[in-house]
Formats: C-alpha cells, sequence, structure tokens
C-alpha cells in the first residue's frame, strides 16, 4: 500500500507539473483555425539544369519543408501545383518578409582552393567538389580567441575524408568557403585537419548572431536543387470563423461530459475513478502537445479527441473484465490484478494496430494528415500509461482492503451479487459479501 500511495503522489505531481506547462506555455494553433500566409513558389532553369522534371519538384518539395520546419512552424503545407509549382501555407505567419528570404534562398556551400591570381591582383577560385551535400550537420558556435560568432560544421564520413585531404594539400595556403557564391572566409590551413570538423568565420567584421542561425538553418535543410522564385504572396483568414470554432469546443465539451455520466452511471466507483484518470489523461496531453510543440489544425484536435474515446474504451475492457471476476467470486483485490492482467492484451494490441496506421500516416500524408496522426499517436500512447498505471493504482487506493462490503458500487446488479454470493465456499471469502448477511 505505501509503495500505492507514493504512486499517487507522483502522478499527482506530474499532474500539476503538466497543468503548469499548460497555462504558461501557449497554444500553437493552425492555418485554419487563426490564419497565416500562402507562398507560390516557381522552379527556375538554370545554365545546367534546362528542364524541370517530376524527381526535381519532388527534391525541391522535401526541401521547402526542412526549411519550413527549420522556421519553427508547425503543420504547415507543401503541396505541387502544375508541374513547377509549389505552394506554401504558414500559419499564424502574417509578415512573409522573414519566411520569403529564408525560402529563396539556394544555401549553396563550396570550399575552393586557389588557381592564380587574376588581372586585379585577387586569387582565382576553383572548385574542388567539397560542398554542403557532405555536411552532416552545422551548428551555432562562438570562436575561442574573441567569441565572434561562428558557424561549426561537422561532415559526414565522406566529407571528411574529402576535407582531411584538401586541407593536406592546402598547408600553407588559403582555402576559401563561399556561402550562396557569396566568399565568406578564406582561411590560411597551417596543418592538414582531420576528424571531420570545421568552422566558418566572418573574417575581419565577424557575423551577427543572426546571421550564423540563418546560414545553420539553412544549412542543416539544406540546398535547394533548383533556384526558386516567389511570384505570389498573400495573407488568409482562418477557414473557420470564430462561431464555429466556438461550437467545437462547445460540442467536444459537451461529448465529453456525456462520456463521463456514462461511466459514472453505469461503473459507479470505478466510473467516478475512470473520470478522474480521464482528466489527468487530458492534462498530460495537452501539456504534451505545448511541449514539442503540436500546432493543433482541426484535423489535429479531432485526433485528440478521438484518444480520448480509446482511453475511455480501454477503462471499460479494464471493469468488464474486473466484474467477470467478481462475478466468480474473485476477492475484490484479486479480481481487479486479474481484471487488468486479462485486458492488457486487447488494449495493447488494439493500441499497437493504431500506432502503426498514425506511424504510415504521419510518414505518406500531407501536413493536416500528419497533425492528426501525430495527435492520435500521441494520445494513444499515454492513454495506455493512463489504463494501466492511474486507473489501476487509483482503484488498489479506493478499495485496497480487498473487500467488497457494497459490490452495488462495482456495477453489479443484485441477481450477480447473489450469484457471486453463492460462488464462494469459505465464510472468510462470504463475510467479504458482508451486506448479504
Amino acid at each position: 500500500m505505501k509503495n500505492k500511495i507514493i504512486l499517487f503522489w507522483v502522478i499527482v505531481i506530474i499532474a500539476l507539473i503538466c497543468l503548469g506547462i499548460i497555462f504558461n506555455k501557449p497554444t500553437s494553433l493552425g492555418l485554419d483555425l487563426v490564419g497565416g500566409s500562402r507562398l507560390t513558389l516557381e522552379a527556375q532553369t538554370s545554365a545546367t539544369i534546362k528542364k524541370i522534371t517530376p524527381e526535381i519538384m519532388d527534391s525541391l518539395q522535401y526541401a521547402i519543408e526542412n526549411r519550413v520546419n527549420a522556421l519553427g512552424v508547425g503543420e504547415t503545407t507543401v503541396q505541387k501545383i502544375g508541374d513547377k509549382r509549389l505552394m506554401i501555407e504558414i500559419p499564424n505567419i502574417t509578415d512573409t518578409s522573414k519566411a520569403k528570404e529564408f525560402l529563396g534562398e539556394t544555401a549553396e556551400l563550396e570550399f575552393k582552393r586557389p588557381n592564380g591570381v587574376g588581372e586585379n591582383g585577387e586569387l582565382i577560385w576553383e572548385s574542388t567538389g567539397l560542398t554542403g551535400k557532405d555536411l552532416k550537420k552545422a551548428l551555432v558556435g562562438s570562436s575561442p580567441g574573441n567569441g565572434e560568432w561562428v558557424v561549426s560544421i561537422e561532415f559526414n564520413q565522406e566529407g571528411a575524408k574529402k576535407f582531411a585531404k584538401l586541407t593536406r594539400e592546402l598547408v600553407g595556403q588559403q582555402m576559401a568557403i563561399f556561402f550562396n557564391g557569396e566568399l565568406k572566409s578564406a582561411p590560411r590551413v597551417n596543418e592538414e585537419i582531420t576528424g571531420g570538423h570545421a568552422q566558418i568565420t566572418g573574417g575581419d567584421g565577424g557575423f551577427e548572431y543572426q546571421e550564423v542561425k540563418n546560414m545553420v538553418d539553412l544549412l542543416n535543410a539544406g540546398a535547394l536543387p533548383v533556384g526558386a522564385e516567389i511570384i505570389e504572396e498573400n495573407s488568409v483568414g482562418p477557414t473557420l470563423g470564430a462561431d464555429s470554432i466556438q461550437k467545437s469546443k462547445i460540442a467536444g465539451a459537451i461529448g465529453l461530459a456525456l462520456v463521463m455520466i456514462f461511466m459514472i452511471f453505469y461503473y459507479k466507483a470505478p466510473g467516478v475513478i475512470s473520470c478522474i484518470a480521464l482528466i489527468i489523461y487530458s492534462i498530460i496531453v495537452f501539456a504534451i502537445f505545448k511541449i514539442i510543440p503540436v500546432t493543433l489544425t482541426l484535423a489535429g484536435i479531432a485526433g485528440f479527441i478521438l484518444s480520448i474515446g480509446m482511453a475511455v474504451d480501454a477503462n471499460i475492457l479494464i471493469f468488464e473484465r474486473t466484474k467477470e471476476e467478481l462475478r466468480a467470486g474473485r476477492s475484490l483485490f484479486t479480481a481487479i490484478n486479474s481484471g487488468f492482467e486479462r485486458a492488457f492484451t486487447s488494449i495493447f494490441d488494439s493500441n499497437m494496430t493504431t500506432i502503426i496506421t498514425c506511424a504510415i500516416l504521419y510518414a505518406l500524408g500531407t501536413g493536416v494528415v500528419k497533425g492528426f496522426a501525430l495527435t492520435l499517436a500521441i494520445g494513444v500512447l499515454v492513454s495506455m500509461f493512463s489504463a494501466i498505471t492511474v486507473t489501476k493504482n487509483f482503484m488498489h487506493l479506493v478499495f485496497g482492503t480487498g473487500e467488497l462490503k457494497h459490490p452495488a458500487l462495482f456495477g453489479l446488479k443484485q441477481e450477480e451479487i447473489q450469484d457471486a454470493y453463492s460462488a464462494v465456499e469459505t465464510k472468510k471469502e462470504k463475510a467479504k459479501f458482508g451486506v448479504l448477511d
């Protein structure tokens, strides 16, 4: 019993922490709830790319999605329109200047070596084949010497070999680092650099923090396979009016209240416990949404509400199994444990099939579908914790003695109580049905 009391307080503390997160972190809402911006990009041909193919558009779409995610905005929609255009919907952003600048940059990183001197005495640089494609990741860093902001880069395995070979060949010479065709720095190589790590510095003037942050985000998102020009931009209002949103909230509250009333009416005391567990479940899930954060669209809210239904379904399975054990004359403590054990397999199997479906939807779906899959998957995972840990612990605390002095509180009918009483043989067991004596 002592361990169960400790677990009870752990659950209460978790719920209170989650409540604090809910009240102190803002909720991210999707384009259909708060509006935002819509941009149309058109892929551009170049001297090396004469035709925009479907494969190029797939690569462009993937790169743009990564960049939009780097902006810290969830539930964006990036979809193809025609043969060479992409439509991007970004919720809760009406000033598109940052998005335009960020999405349009090609993010081409290239390391070059000197190849003679031009007429004006400037160095001529030639390509080395070491580019941003050889990067593993980029990070914001600072120089140990002067504290200036720098871009710290780490190469992948192949890139590390190329970089070591290049620095070995250029000992005593300069190596240029170009970003989007602009020379960022040209440090002198003093020795071969192994390990696959390097830094991009800002030269004499140094970098501003925001400049370094933008470079890091662009490098991690990846270079665009082709140039892309923003040909149309506009702000859009929420597709759902304030009246529709308010009605959705009312409908959700009514639905949750009806479910709780049903659980209390049909399952009596365990129903009350399940309602408390359901409230704790909702608090934890909503806190997780804010921590990640998950941008809630109407589809995402639907996924959350559906997960509440599955959480209630898990409790129903457990309570029905427990009632079956009670009808067979089991003691309350044994019935509760057996009910949870027998119901766990069904709960686990149904939840796992749902999670697998969510994984497929998230992998293959668009922004709105991904939001539905994510909220549903989080809700299902937390519902297993809620049903198996929270409900079970509360049941044992409330009925910790193992005696069934008031079997009607478990939703058993009078004839079922009589049958259970008749099923036991010892006086000790019959004493647990003292209401019948």
